[in-house]
């Protein structure tokens, strides 16, 4: 069984072969780092490793799977099942299922997602009578998430005179107050948010030797993926549990750290062979993903960031084509473009949908994409929106859910208690909330035992008595759940409690599509149902239903037989290749962003983000910048972004260089030949129709200037004189003129009608044909 070994490099081969002590493999992109990682088990395997003594940490819990039925093939299923294999959240939210009692916590803890936590920190911000606009319970999350991330817990935070001086100054002075207040609700409702699994974790590992010891002994071999994107929390974790054996071996790449806004410490995997100065050190540098074009353009890029290992990455691939740089005069045209691309390639090459990316900056940016797409009926699918486990239908049969297995879930049993309607309005869930509070009782406690609380918290019989009733409706599944399948309970539930009844009776479209996605979320549990029970060592308990689906990333669920064009973020596009990517908005302030260029390693860092963008392509690469831009609820002026100028010319192709004047558009009544060649003005940069590809690479900073347009934003035509041929009005709109229009694009002026105060442009649009506009309402720009 070692011809696998066959199948690597040289340097690949290596880096599988040196499976004692310490081991950092430097990926470059597409250099094979899943395969080193998938082969590197295997061989430990058949060394005969117990798969029991083998933490592997990826990704995504999807790239976990594969890499398990990778080995499989290898070693056999039964020895590749026993792996400790997954993302840092999986992975130690199944330790903390054994071991999260020590701290007081639940085994059956519930995960609170992002929208879970955003609604404990709204009521926490109420209730202390802050001021939303201050206290933004998004970035106060943020900020907690922060200090979590970096071991600073509510204790030490009241114990760093720093930190509390910090947010006095940002007018948060609470901030202690919220923090505790939050740790306790969580606490209180048996739950933890993602950064309390790798928070809790670090805990435990302190406070309880013995713990740590038996799982430096269980996890004797540790694996890590995408190291250069773990945060201090998860660093230490790591650290503490490979110190005994020091067998770890991290895979990465620096030039593709991506998340420090996430708390990604890219010194993590800088400063390695500090850490462990006998470690041996692999560089894998031979790109099987991409065009030579591509592979030399990105080396050109990430060479001007100076934090960086060394490296150089190739490729045998054939050279490619040049990457196309298109300058567009508008943020629809810059879509227009892309989607016309996109329909020439798919039918000149016989492409599909699915092998087209468009990865941008900002989620803001997928409108005009989406809507040039749509026009030419081209399928696509946008990732990062809102996710199917997100969508009110399916949080609310969560909610039920959750409830049977941690009654104390505080979230879940608000959002339940009534929904379908059973008259408990709000007046009475706050009569609960306080009532709960001063009792020192959990909100289900009191609920089950109402008939008691009732008269003193000031609840009528009728209201005791639904809630009693709610509370025994719970019981009652939570009861049936020890009997039946995890899908007969949920099914039973939804029809009972009559939600699945509430979505029926909404025969609006809106209404039919959630009742479908509950069934779906339905089918998803008999699905997760039957293949766990066909596994040995299968979970097909509901809490390990819930755990599945409160992990699962954008990635996970992506379907890749969904034969449509990708539109995401960068930072969602890590990990995946497609053989055309569209990069479009690389302006100034975009990408790079705004919020990233007041410091060289926030430059850096969206220098990586470009250089993953151009990397995940393995064909084809566009860019494509707008000179105008619809952003801020107006037309702003772009210049383009200085990454373009740190790609060596020779790799470029670009397409319309060519600047049409813009001096029919100059309504100053001034000639720019009285400011001569002594000016600063510098007219020439918006004049000049005779500048081509060559001259702008002879000189970059040339190329920088010349796209910028005047400065004007779109405004209505005024005419002032009568139609016919040659007929113009006073801002010099004429036949045979060119025009932009902020929706149909560019297009050429066929005819002028009409008397002045009502005159009519008929233009012909290069992609939405012919239109006949009202020059007192058109918003036209004159380009020529």
């Amino acid at each position: 069984m070692e011809n696998y070994l066959d199948l690597l490099n040289e340097p690949q081969r290596k880096a599988v072969e040196a499976t004692e002590g310490p081991v950092m493999v430097i990926a470059g992109a597409g250099s094979g780092k899943t395969r080193v990682l998938t082969y590197r088990i295997a061989h430990l395997l058949n060394k005969g490793v117990d798969s029991f003594n083998i933490l592997s940490l990826t990704f995504t819990n999807k790239a976990a799977k594969e890499m398990k039925e990778r080995i499989s093939n290898v070693v056999g299923h039964s020895e590749a099942k026993n792996l400790w294999m997954g993302t840092f959240h999986s992975v130690f939210a199944r330790m903390l299922r054994v071991e999260a009692p020590l701290l007081g916590y639940p085994s059956d803890f519930t995960i609170y997602d992002q929208q879970d936590a955003v609604s404990v920190m709204s009521k926490i911000i109420t209730e202390m009578n802050l001021d939303k606009d201050i206290y933004k319970p998004k970035q106060v999350l943020g900020r907690i998430s922060q200090y979590k991330n970096n071991l600073i817990t509510v204790r030490a935070y009241h114990n760093n005179q720093t930190l509390i001086e910090a947010d006095a100054e940002a007018m948060k002075p609470r901030m202690g107050d919220i923090y505790r207040a939050y740790v306790d609700r969580c606490f209180k409702s048996g739950a933890m948010d993602f950064d309390d699994l790798l928070l809790r974790t670090n805990e435990i590992l302190t406070r309880f030797p013995d713990v740590l010891s038996k799982y430096q002994d269980r996890f004797k071999y540790i694996m890590v993926d995408e190291y250069q994107d773990t945060n201090h929390s998860q660093y230490l974790i790591v650290k503490a549990l490979a110190s005994r054996f020091e067998n770890l071996c991290v895979v990465g790449d620096d030039a593709q750290s991506i998340y420090a806004f996430r708390g990604a410490n890219i010194r993590n995997i800088l400063s390695f062979k500090q850490d462990y100065p006998d470690a041996k050190l692999y560089p894998l540098e031979q790109n099987y993903r991409s065009s030579q074009v591509i592979v030399k353009a990105a080396n050109t890029i990430i060479a001007h960031n100076q934090d960086q290992l060394e490296k150089n990455v190739w490729t045998s691939n054939e050279e490619g084509e040049k990457i196309a740089v298109y300058r567009a005069l508008s943020d629809a045209d810059e879509a227009r473009y892309i989607a016309s691309q996109i329909w020439e390639r798919q039918i000149s090459e016989h492409l599909q949908p699915k092998d087209f990316a468009i990865l941008y900056r900002t989620n803001a940016q997928s409108r005009a994409l989406e809507e040039a797409l749509r026009k030419r009926g081209i399928k696509y699918r946008v990732f990062g929106g809102t996710s199917f486990y997100q969508r009110k239908e399916i949080k609310d049969m969560v909610g039920y859910m959750r409830l049977l297995i941690n009654q104390n879930d505080e979230e879940a049993l608000l959002r339940t208690i009534n929904y379908p309607a059973r008259g408990i309005g709000q007046t009475t869930i706050s009569k609960l909330l306080v009532a709960a509070d001063q009792h020192n009782l959990t909100l289900f406690n009191l609920v089950e035992n109402i008939a008691m609380y009732a008269p003193t918290i000031g609840i009528n019989a009728g209201t005791s008595n639904k809630l009693n009733d709610f509370g025994l409706l719970i019981k009652r599944f939570q009861v049936m759940l020890k009997t039946h399948d995890v899908y007969e309970v949920t099914m039973e539930m939804a029809k009972t409690t009559g939600l699945l009844r509430a979505l029926k009776e909404d025969s609006t479209p809106e209404g039919i599509s959630r009742l479908e996605n509950v069934q779906e979320l339905l089918n998803s549990i008999q699905g997760y149902v039957d293949e766990q029970k066909q596994l040995e060592d299968g979970d097909a308990s509901l809490s390990g239903f819930l755990e599945n689906i409160a992990l699962a990333t954008d990635a996970d669920n992506a379907d890749d037989d969904d034969n449509q064009v990708n539109l995401m973020t960068v930072h969602l596009a890590k990990g995946l290749e497609f053989p055309v990517v569209f990069i479009p908005g690389l302006e100034e302030n975009l990408f790079p962003s705004m919020m990233a260029v007041n410091t060289r390693a926030e430059l850096e860092e969206e220098r990586r983000l470009f250089y993953v963008a151009l990397t995940r392509a393995e064909k084809v690469a566009y860019f494509t910048y707008s000179v105008s831009r619809f952003r801020w609820g107006k037309i702003i002026d772009c210049e383009p972004s200085r990454f373009l100028e740190e790609v060596d010319d020779e790799f470029l192709d670009w397409k319309n260089l060519h600047i049409p004047s813009q001096r029919n558009s100059n309504n100053s009544g001034l000639s720019a030949d009285i400011f001569g060649d002594d000016s600063y003005s510098a007219p020439a940069r918006y004049s000049s129709e005779s500048r081509d590809k060559s001259a702008a690479r002879q000189n970059p900073n040339m190329r920088r200037a010349t796209p910028a347009p005047p400065k004007a934003n779109f405004k209505p035509v005024d005419q002032t004189k009568s139609a016919g041929a040659g007929a113009a009005n006073h801002l010099g709109l004429q036949i045979g003129q060119i025009v932009l229009h902020d929706r149909f694009g560019r297009g050429e002026v066929k005819d002028l009608q009409g008397e002045p105060s009502d005159m009519k442009a008929i233009i012909h649009f290069d992609t939405a044909g012919e239109k006949k506009l009202l020059l007192n309402f058109a918003k036209l720009k004159i380009i020529s």
